[in-house]
C-alpha cells in the first residue's frame, strides 16, 4: 500500500487525467483500437514505475507468436503481475481475473478496457461459460492471459501448483501456450517495502498445438510449471 501511495503522490498532477482517460476508454472500449489502448497502458505503467521505484526487465519477447493469437500462462505473485506484462509486451492481450478484482479501483478500469473476464472459481457453471467464451475469443484472434495457479502463491518466487483446468481454453482454441516466468513482482504491491525493486518477466518458448494435443490438461499444467520454475530459479541465480 505504501508504494501505491508513492506512485500516486509523485504523479499527483496527472493521476486525475489518467483516471478520466481510463474512464473514457472504458466507456468507449469498442470504438478504440487495441494499439491506442496499449499505448495508454504503457504510459501509465511507466509513470507508475517511476513513482514507485519499480524497474521491469522483459526478456524473450521474440518467443511471443506474431502471426496468430496466443495465451499467456504466467506464475502469479501479486497484483502487479498484469501491469508488468502490459509494460513489456508489444501485443495487446486480455485477461481472465478473479471475480474479487472487479471492484479494485483503477485496476477495474484497466480490466474493463482489456475486455477481461471475471471467473468465480466457486461456481463451476460460470467458470465453464468463461472458458468457452475465452476459447472462442482466442479462436477469433484475441490474445489472453490466465494465471494457472488460480491465485497469488504468496511464497515469493516459489511457484505453486498449476491447475489443469486453466489450460482448457487453450486446448479448445488449439492456440500456442506461452509460459511466462515472473520474479520479484510480489515486492511491488504485496509487501510494505518501498525500496527499489526490479521485476523480471521472461517469455519462454511457446508450446504449439502439435506439441500438446496428445497431452491431458494436468500434464500440460505440470510441464508449463516445470518450465517456469526452472526459469525463475535461473533468474534468481544469475541475479
Amino acid at each position: 500500500m505504501k508504494r501505491i501511495w508513492m506512485m500516486v503522490i509523485k504523479n499527483i498532477m496527472v493521476v486525475p487525467f489518467w483516471y478520466l482517460k481510463l474512464c473514457y476508454y472504458a466507456w468507449n472500449s469498442r470504438k478504440i483500437s487495441e494499439e491506442k489502448k496499449l499505448v495508454l497502458f504503457k504510459e501509465i505503467v511507466e509513470k507508475a514505475n517511476w513513482g514507485g521505484n519499480v524497474t521491469v526487465r522483459s526478456y524473450g519477447i521474440e518467443h511471443i507468436p506474431k502471426n496468430q493469437s496466443f495465451m499467456f500462462f504466467p506464475n502469479h505473485q501479486g497484483l502487479y503481475d498484469v501491469l508488468a506484462l502490459l509494460y513489456g509486451c508489444p501485443y495487446f492481450f486480455s485477461v481472465v481475473m478473479k471475480k474479487e478484482l472487479e471492484h479494485v479501483p483503477f485496476l477495474n478500469k484497466i480490466f474493463q478496457i482489456m475486455g477481461a473476464y471475471s471467473m468465480d472459481r466457486d461456481d463451476v457453471r460460470q467458470a465453464m461459460k468463461v472458458i468457452i467464451k475465452v476459447s472462442q475469443e482466442v479462436s477469433s484472434g484475441k490474445n489472453f492471459l490466465i494465471f494457472p495457479e488460480g491465485t497469488r502463491s504468496r511464497r515469493k518466487n516459489e511457484v505453486a501448483e498449476f491447475k489443469g483446468g486453466s489450460f482448457k481454453c487453450a486446448t479448445k482454441a488449439k492456440c500456442p501456450i506461452v509460459p511466462v516466468a515472473i520474479t520479484n513482482s510480489y515486492q511491488v504491491f504485496d509487501t510494505g517495502s518501498v525500496k527499489p525493486v526490479t521485476v523480471t518477466v521472461q517469455y519462454l518458448e511457446p508450446l504449439y498445438y502439435d506439441d500438446y494435443k496428445m497431452m491431458k490438461t494436468n500434464e500440460i499444467a505440470e510441464l508449463v510449471k516445470e518450465k517456469i520454475q526452472t526459469a525463475v530459479k535461473k533468474i534468481e541465480k544469475n541475479g
